[in-house]
């Protein structure tokens, strides 16, 4: 039991730690105002991993639709919320999570989600490419390989930055991926109605030469 509360307290910080550069980076942008001659850099990006599987629900996923709780809760799987949108994912060893902080100008088109999306996307596909030339970017967010998801990623527009973080299969269980997971209600027409074991991949990366 403590070896689970530890790993729930250190799975929770995770996700606080990415809201917490996005308002500290909001913060930032509040206090210079008032000096025009101050202009701090808030950009920020941080790759990290969970210790142990987690489930992850969007900001407004309902986790009766989206998980099996109680194959989760049978395994001490735990099941928290993120402060972005888009469904639930699960992350764990094997798989890299990355959170960028970008900003926003106060007059622009990052204010657009398509547009948010694009800008951050392109940029992770580019990298990926340098090594899996045939990636390729499916759906509003999802890269893929042959067809396959190997990674999903959400966002969240603030009032001077967007918060923005992903996942990369790299060697992840995807048994247990597909066993946290219940049938996805929300599904890019590419899925074509597969299953998540059938619909997701793990790539082979090198992830210092990837970050």
């Amino acid at each position: 039991m403590l070896r689970l509360n530890f790993d729930m307290a250190a799975s929770r910080r995770e996700l606080a730690r990415d809201e917490a550069m996005l308002q500290w980076a909001d913060s930032v942008v509040e206090s210079d105002q008032a000096d025009e001659d101050v202009d701090k850099p808030t950009e920020l990006f941080r790759v990290w991993r969970f210790q142990t599987p987690t489930v992850i629900l969007g900001r407004s996923s309902k986790i009766g639709e989206e998980v099996d709780r109680e194959w989760c809760a049978a395994r001490d799987i735990d099941v928290l919320r993120r402060c972005t949108g888009g469904a639930s994912v699960v992350g764990g060893p094997g798989c890299l999570m990355y959170s960028v902080v970008v900003r926003v100008p106060a007059e622009g088109g990052l204010r657009k989600i398509d547009v948010a999306h694009d800008y951050v996307m392109q940029r992770v596909l580019s990298a990926v490419q340098t090594q899996l030339p045939d990636a390729d970017r499916a759906g509003t967010c999802d890269l893929t390989w042959k067809t396959r998801k190997f990674s999903g990623n959400s966002l969240r527009v603030a009032r001077h930055h967007l918060l923005y973080h992903g996942t990369l299969l790299l060697d992840a269980d995807l048994d247990l991926i597909a066993e946290c997971l219940a049938f996805a209600p929300r599904q890019p027409e590419y899925r074509r109605g597969r299953s998540h074991r059938d619909f997701i991949c793990n790539v082979a990366l090198d992830e210092p030469a990837l970050v």
